[in-house]
């Protein structure tokens, strides 16, 4: 059967329903935007609606949501895909759900998202943390190592699932394909967090997807790189190796019971807009990142740029600044990026299309005007280089979840906690990614960066008494 990519029947039907100039006497409490101001009401509340006659059922889907559902299935080239309204956070949790069983080892990429180690413990699985391979020039980590994956397989050989995030938050890219190709011949369940790469369906020069290259589960976040609504978000099955019925039972017990219209009205059209993608628009908005980066690279005021594999995501940095700093000073003439940590800020690009432009030129003179007045020098010290141990390939946790859940917490000063065991999990955001999660053992490593992210006033999650110089660990 041939698809219409240019087709959006979510869409379409929520317009219909519209034409017949509907009465409300359903929820939501808005009724269709009449008890908002008159230019809300046109703009958005109008299409905040529920499940009509017409407008289908997110949970039991026979209408638009369904075809939205198999055009999205043939885009991507899955068995399914589902509509996602609670982020790629859903996706994660019911995939790992129906996938494991209590007691079950759960390989996890240590650099997951936080909401993957909240699935591992509702699941009642016991996770074993696989170490990434760092890059030692960028002061960050890339991916799994074959290496370690083998390390760690033989070394847990009844693993159940494992959980590869891919690409990293910061556009890092690792052959996942091998990887994934090393877990099914020991019978292990791929699930890939593959929230930052819904436009690598593209193919070159994006990296190749997860689900080109094999994976079982591929869970995708439309509203970060596509152009959706936030906590619009896509959940992909691959192959047969996984029980479609559970997942859909399991998306069915976490997703809202009343789904979002908007967003998945936005879901549908974000599939279309990369459904109708072509080589000409693409070759237009790669030429126009390369002449921002080019104009970045030719002010010569000291800021520097690091390309990542994924073309939409790009790494500021300037000698002498934390990543804060540096964002602080592009924030005070209105330029935000993504996030910033002790070394970078990160800027996530517009895949546009078509005739749209994008004020590349704006950014570039904000840029020029926030760092007129500010001279590189020699690091001070904010950003520390961290010795990583390359022999080590994977962690477990010291205590299991039962034990956890039976032993009472104290809170010990930062200058005596290493070697305890952290009973909170300590997140930085943005990205997400745990620092410390419940049950592990802290190292020094592990305080050294702590310590950057207190002393550079960064967002962390979860609770803490940092600023006071403690942390919570099991007694």
């Amino acid at each position: 059967m041939k698809y219409d990519q240019s087709r959006m029947p979510l869409i379409e039907a929520m317009e219909a329903h519209l034409g017949k100039d509907p009465i409300s006497f359903h929820v939501p409490g808005h009724k269709n935007g009449l008890l908002m101001n008159a230019g809300d009401k046109q703009s958005f509340y109008q299409r905040d609606l529920t499940e009509l006659s017409g407008l289908d059922d997110l949970h039991d889907p026979h209408e638009a949501i369904s075809e939205a559902e198999m055009l999205l299935s043939d885009l991507y080239g899955s068995r399914k895909s589902f509509l996602l309204v609670n982020g790629s956070t859903v996706g994660n949790i019911a995939s790992i759900l129906a996938t494991c069983s209590p007691g079950d080892t759960v390989l996890v990429q240590r650099n997951c998202h936080k909401s993957v180690l909240n699935g591992i413990r509702l699941a009642r699985a016991v996770p074993v943390l696989v170490e990434t391979d760092w890059d030692e020039e960028g002061k960050m980590p890339v991916g799994v190592s074959l290496t370690s994956l083998k390390a760690t397989l033989k070394a847990f050989p009844d693993a159940k699932a494992c959980v590869l995030t891919y690409p990293t938050y910061y556009g890092m890219t690792y052959d996942v394909e091998a990887l994934i190709a090393e877990l099914h011949q020991h019978g292990v369940v791929s699930i890939i967090d593959e929230a930052h790469g819904p436009h690598f369906q593209l193919g070159r020069p994006f990296p190749d997807s997860a689900l080109k290259s094999g994976g079982d589960i591929v869970i995708h976040s439309a509203h970060k790189m596509l152009p959706a609504m936030t906590m619009g978000s896509y959940l992909h099955i691959g192959t047969d190796r996984v029980n479609e019925g559970k997942v859909r039972e399991y998306l069915s017990i976490l997703q809202s019971s009343s789904p979002s219209y908007p967003i998945m009205a936005s879901l549908d059209y974000a599939r279309s807009y990369l459904g109708r993608m072509t080589q000409s628009d693409l070759k237009r908005n790669l030429e126009e990142i390369d002449g921002f980066v080019q104009a970045i690279q030719d002010m010569k005021n000291g800021l520097g740029v690091r390309r990542t594999p994924d073309p939409l995501k790009l790494l500021f940095y300037f000698d002498g600044k934390s990543g804060y700093e540096l964002q602080q000073l592009l924030e005070a003439q209105g330029v935000f990026c993504e996030l910033a940590d002790p070394f970078y800020v990160l800027l996530i690009l517009p895949l546009v299309k078509g005739d749209r432009l994008f004020p590349y030129k704006e950014a570039v003179d904000r840029i020029r005007t926030a760092l007129k007045e500010e001279e590189a020098s020699v690091a001070d010290g904010a950003a520390v280089t961290i010795e990583r141990n390359k022999q080590q390939h994977y962690t477990t946790l010291a205590i299991s979840l039962d034990e956890m859940d039976a032993k009472e917490v104290e809170w010990v000063s930062l200058s005596q906690a290493e070697g305890e065991i952290s009973a909170r999990m300590i997140i930085p955001y943005p990205p997400g990614i745990p620092l410390l999660i419940p049950g592990e053992r802290i190292s020094g490593d592990t305080l050294v960066r702590l310590r950057q992210y207190v002393k550079n006033k960064a967002s962390i999650q979860g609770e803490h008494r940092l600023e006071e110089g403690y942390i919570c660990v099991f007694r």
